[in-house]
């Protein structure tokens, strides 16, 4: 069974450490490879005292912090491979641990010509990157990171899973199910949430979980960095949605628990009634079987938006649009970097808010 309280870990069972590090406020490449082996000396000593820790989760922006200056964040976006995959690889050799680390930016393709993706690595306990993540749904409008278009699924510590979301990509019960569609069994949310969503953030972590029969490993961030405040409250969940620990808001602070392997897919394999990824494409299968009609229930997708958006991306924007508005700027709220809309789009805003078309 999934369990907390020990240091421990089983053939059977996962040991999962999530880090609460403080969010760091860094400006040059040589601030961040010097944080860089704060963080592996860190792999290093939880090990210690966690014998039982297949992986350890640290938060977004935890290695870099957050680049305000525009020049900064081109300046210190880094490759992968590189210099500091090549340091938290070694780290996790040594540890004989796996780890998830943060590296915003990672440079693009066309750099420096276009902005820096925001990624994450999971790197095995032979210190290789087996998944690199790239977020897909950046948190705009303040975050400028080019956004990434897959998720993936790796074959993790023990066998176990695991796919990486990161941060506001959690928002969305799209990426949760498509991470637990293709297999995963632990979904890692690393993530450098701040006030004041600090309730909706913890909720949503668990509510997915639940929703999607997975565990969920959030690594947040805490501290203040000059312009946020970040909650912390880092937290391992378990695949019925209840938390198995939870931190607080202090820095460097740690949970720990052991995911049972079997424990998961005994439940995907035998829950019934709250089977959600068996029942969504087993659409009413009781009552399908009791009309003679096969024992499969239904298949095929029943949602309009969904359909549009596979088959017409713009078509399905603009039905977006139709119930929030045209424009990525808003009038009443100007964002840097962000144009303001033109007066021909605030006076169509304008007529569906009054509902006059």
């Amino acid at each position: 069974m999934s369990r907390h309280g020990d240091i421990s870990s089983s053939d059977d069972t996962v040991g999962v450490c999530v880090f609460q590090y403080p969010m760091p406020r860094l400006h040059t490449t040589e601030e961040v490879i010097d944080n860089a082996k704060k963080i592996c000396e860190i792999v290093k000593g939880v090990k210690t005292g966690l014998p039982g820790m297949d992986l350890i989760v640290f938060p977004e922006y935890s290695t870099m912090g957050i680049m305000y200056d525009r020049q900064e964040m081109f300046d210190t976006a880094c490759a992968i491979p590189g210099d500091l995959t090549e340091m938290f690889g070694a780290a996790c050799k040594e540890a004989g641990v796996w780890g998830v680390f943060s590296l915003t930016g990672e440079q693009h393709e066309e750099h420096p010509k276009k902005n820096p993706y925001n990624t994450l690595v999971l790197i095995n306990d032979e210190g290789e990157i087996v998944q690199k993540y790239r977020k897909i749904l950046p948190w705009t409008p303040v975050e400028g990171w080019t956004p990434g278009g897959t998720t993936f699924v790796t074959e993790g510590p023990k066998g176990m899973k695991v796919s990486l979301i990161i941060c506001d990509d959690g928002n969305y019960p799209e990426i949760w199910r498509d991470c637990a569609m293709k297999g995963a069994e632990l979904i890692i949310r690393p993530q450098g949430y701040m006030y004041p969503a600090k309730d909706q953030q913890v909720q949503v972590s668990k509510t997915m979980a639940w929703c999607n029969q997975v565990y969920v490993a959030v690594a947040n961030a805490s501290g203040f960095d000059g312009v946020y405040t970040y909650f912390g409250h880092s937290a391992i969940i378990g695949s019925d949605g209840r938390t198995l620990g939870e931190c607080g808001t202090e820095d460097n602070g740690i949970q720990y628990a052991q995911l049972s392997i079997s424990q998961i897919r005994d439940a995907r394999a035998n829950d019934q009634s709250q089977n959600q990824l068996f029942k969504l494409t087993h659409r009413g299968y009781t009552g399908v079987y009791a009309n003679g009609d096969g024992d499969k229930g239904v298949a095929e997708c029943p949602f309009d938006w969904y359909k549009t958006w596979v088959t017409n991306p713009k078509l399905a924007q603009e039905m977006s649009e139709t119930v929030t508005r045209r424009t990525i700027g808003v009038a009443c709220c100007p964002v840097s970097g962000i144009p303001p809309p033109e007066e021909e789009d605030e006076l169509l805003e304008l007529t569906n808010e009054l509902n006059l078309e």
